[in-house]
């Protein structure tokens, strides 16, 4: 008998424990969420000169990379920037690397273009735990990790998948409608490659006579681009149309559709994403149908938007860049634009 009211004494005691054990859960739950919201304010920024700032670019192999770090260079002494570069020569690691050494460094500043979207997500919020704030230039990072506005400062780029429409849209005028398409693809996971995909199969599923006979990377990589096409010529010697995601690989594949005896331009119709140099002079001379201009100017921008928020103004989550379109009309009158 003894022993049934020891265990009732016991039972009773565990009763009273849990809704206190539920309570100060209840009540860690709750600074936890106050510490997490606490914590979802911006790092400030200095209106101290000179103001340290790291650029880590994502590799230099192609001359929109090399213009957008010459955009950085040129601005750098007009907006009181001591900027310290590196090259992540198209490594992810490398790029992650590159900006926490930036954070061990305690620069005042980061600005970089997101070489893939989920690898370099962790990194911003680094950035944000050491009081750095960051700007994302010309590519974003995955949302889900990471939010404009609230993790960094705002993303300063194109509206990719528009470059995607637009695309397709002169694609389908050029072509009457009726087009076999191989697209070259650019970095896989980079979040240029994924909306200038998504814009232009999106206006090219609602036309039943243009159709996507094969898709593959080329790394956003004249080689690679020129490789990619030789192969898939081979597979699919019936294609009418090709979709570049950036001009270095359009100009690769110019050069695979020539070996392979083929006339770019008239054979098969090509349109591609940049305005580089390369591309323009391609428009003139009638081998490359068209490039929707991605502009890599961003380094009065960058300073423009730092230089607003170390003020306190209120920066938009997408500072969203214009660009031009260059097709054989107007391509002459546009040669300047071209880097």
């Amino acid at each position: 008998m003894a022993s049934h009211n020891t265990q009732s004494r016991k039972l009773a005691r565990r009763q009273q424990i849990r809704p206190l054990a539920g309570s100060l859960l209840a009540l860690a739950i709750g600074f936890g969420v106050a510490t997490a919201h606490a914590d979802d304010a911006l790092p400030k920024l200095s209106t101290k000169t000179p103001l340290k700032v790291g650029f880590a670019q994502t590799e230099s192999n192609n001359p929109w990379r090399l213009a957008e770090t010459k955009s950085f260079k040129d601005v750098a002494a007009k907006c009181g920037w001591q900027v310290v570069m590196t090259d992540a020569n198209g490594s992810n690691s490398k790029q992650v690397s590159d900006i926490q050494s930036m954070i061990a460094q305690h620069v005042d500043l980061l600005v970089f273009p997101p070489r893939e979207e989920k690898p370099l997500a962790p990194v911003v919020l680094q950035a944000k735990k050491a009081g750095i704030p960051v700007i994302l230039v010309d590519r974003n990072v995955d949302q889900s990790v990471a939010v404009a506005g609230r993790d960094y400062i705002t993303f300063i780029g194109s509206d990719f998948i528009d470059q995607g429409h637009r695309a397709a849209d002169w694609l389908i005028k050029a072509t009457g409608g009726k087009a076999k398409i191989i697209e070259l693809e650019g970095t896989t996971g980079a979040s240029a490659a994924n909306d200038r995909k998504k814009g232009f199969d999106e206006v090219v599923a609602k036309n039943p006579g243009m159709t996507i006979i094969a898709s593959q990377s080329g790394d956003f990589a004249r080689d690679k681009g020129r490789q990619v096409m030789e192969t898939l010529l081979q597979a699919h010697p019936d294609v009418t149309a090709v979709y570049a995601h950036n001009d270095e690989m359009a100009l690769g594949a110019i050069a695979a559709i020539k070996a392979a005896g083929k006339q770019p331009g008239k054979d098969i119709q090509i349109v591609t994403i940049d305005g580089t140099k390369g591309g323009l002079d391609a428009i003139a001379a009638g081998e490359l149908g068209a490039s929707v201009q991605s502009s890599p100017f961003f380094g009065p921008l960058a300073c423009d938007v730092a230089q607003r928020y170390a003020k306190g103004e209120k920066i938009p989550t997408w500072v969203k860049v214009s660009d031009r379109f260059y097709d054989k009309s107007n391509v002459q009158q546009s040669m300047q634009y071209g880097y």
